[in-house]
């Protein structure tokens, strides 16, 4: 893979960008392993200094993202709490809400709760058995 790759980007941006991924990788495994601050902060230093060594834009930015939510992250690493859930069904809210062009009614609320639990009413319906399916 590496070979593919360094023949095909003469500029080697996509090896020192997976580098980088792979630096923020190692500093987000440490949750739910508490890690003491030194260790978090080695990770820390070893992925900005990446970034700012590649002086690559879009590597800047993900530094600068990592910054801006650097408190939201330590959380995450010493807790291991996300809101994955929670925005994982925000997305099929929002999805119903613009299927629905801006109508507000009951119906449409009744959209949401329905879409949101469709996985848990499948299976729900498929492990019922009637008794006069014995």
């Amino acid at each position: 893979m590496w070979n593919g790759l360094a023949d095909s980007d003469p500029t080697s941006q996509i090896v020192v960008a997976w580098i980088a991924k792979e630096e923020l990788r190692s500093l987000l495994a440490l949750a739910r392993t508490n890690p003491d601050r030194e260790l978090v902060s080695r990770r820390l230093y070893s992925f900005y200094d990446w970034c700012a060594r590649a002086d690559i834009p879009e590597l800047t930015t993900l530094a600068t993202t990592v910054e801006t939510w650097w408190p939201a992250i330590l959380a995450f690493i010493h807790t291991g709490i996300t809101n994955a859930r929670t925005e994982g069904l925000n997305r099929p809210v929002k999805q119903v809400k613009r299927s629905g062009c801006g109508f507000r009614n009951v119906d449409q609320h009744r959209r949401v709760r329905f879409h949101c639990t469709r996985n848990h009413r499948a299976a729900t319906a498929t492990s019922t058995r009637l008794p006069a399916q014995s």
